[in-house]
């Protein structure tokens, strides 16, 4: 055989080799509380008055700019541990509107990532939502739907009006995915006299869940967000786990960020301790999968930037807000995130 032909084959054996041992890319998939990213404009259907240039905390253009900014400039830092750029899939809640979330994937830090965005808007009194952004290039939204959470008042019996949750089933690395935006009920009134809240929340989140699993036993689901208590707490724990249940395999639930608790993590500091409000909960399909995307690493996000450094709230969060004091920062939540193989 000739010389250079042979050579030619040879190299392009080796380039085959590699790239079909490559392995397949990962993605990130990410949960953020904005904490009250809302515009300067006053809404008459919410009560929005504090975030206005007129109202306590005199909320002006700048400030909102400079609002954008940090939060835009979280996103992009996420996954840098694990050299990867930006999330592929951010859930998000603490938006007034889909203007807010508009100019923040319109930003200098993000605007060259192509964000696309899934929001309605909430019957929450304060106007707060949850939403999903996503690059348009590596997630393909099939289906999306806003459940309603129908809660009552303990003494009066009125309705609760609250955050729905958001379903968004779509395609990532041609595997599909079901994804879950929470935004549980706060503890506002009391952390023991809001549990029922929490466990409706539960409840509903895992009606969906079931649904799902019940349509297809292989389902990959995520489930996210701000759930107002820890992995250890009832709702969800009893209510959304089921662990005191036994569960079929594929029904199973696992808590991506369980053990990152326990080992003292949090994403709040509140009066010296952290809770772990922002969770991200998968199926079991996830763990277990023998093809296509399964799961590789929980990360809480928690660099030095995002906490003061000194004063008497050194170690606390650098948020936007201290009471009304104003600190230019982000949120008074760190992000979370899992890396998908």
């Amino acid at each position: 055989m000739n010389t250079r032909i042979f050579a030619i084959i040879c190299l392009l054996s080796i380039v085959f080799f590699q790239c079909t041992n490559q392995p397949a890319q990962k993605r990130i998939v990410a949960f953020y509380n904005l904490e009250n990213l809302f515009d300067t404009i006053n809404d008459p259907n919410i009560r929005d008055g504090e975030f206005t240039p007129d109202g306590s905390k005199n909320w002006d253009t700048e400030k909102y700019n400079t609002k954008i900014n940090n939060m835009s400039q979280v996103i992009a830092k996420l996954g840098e541990d694990q050299s990867l750029i930006a999330p592929d899939i951010i859930g998000v809640c603490e938006v007034e509107n889909k203007k807010v979330l508009e100019d923040l994937i319109s930003s200098t830090n993000l605007s060259k990532f192509n964000y696309q965005i899934v929001h309605q808007d909430s019957p929450d009194k304060r106007g707060i939502d949850v939403a999903l952004l996503y690059k348009a290039e590596s997630f393909q939204v099939i289906d999306k739907k806003y459940f309603p959470l129908l809660i009552h008042d303990i003494d009066s019996g009125n309705r609760i009006f609250t955050r729905d949750q958001l379903l968004v089933k779509g395609i990532l690395n041609s595997d599909t995915l079901n994804i879950i935006v929470n935004h549980w009920p706060s503890r506002y009134g009391g952390t023991e006299r809001s549990i029922p809240l929490r466990k409706a929340a539960a409840e509903l989140n895992r009606h969906i869940i079931d649904s799902l699993l019940n349509q297809n036993i292989h389902s990959k689901i995520i489930t996210m967000g701000d759930l107002n208590d820890n992995p250890t707490d009832v709702s969800v724990t009893k209510y959304l786990l089921k662990e005191d249940e036994n569960l079929a395999q594929p029904f199973k639930l696992h808590n991506t960020m369980a053990d990152i608790y326990k080992s003292g993590k949090g994403t709040l500091y509140y009066k010296g301790e952290w809770d772990l409000f922002d969770q991200i909960i998968v199926s079991d399909p996830l763990i277990q999968s023998t093809s296509g995307l399964s799961l590789d690493t929980a990360v809480v996000f928690n660099k030095p930037f995002l906490f003061q450094q000194d004063g008497k709230y050194k170690g606390y969060l650098l948020r936007t807000f201290g009471g009304r004091t104003y600190l230019k920062g982000y949120s008074d939540h760190l992000p979370v995130y899992i890396v998908l193989k």
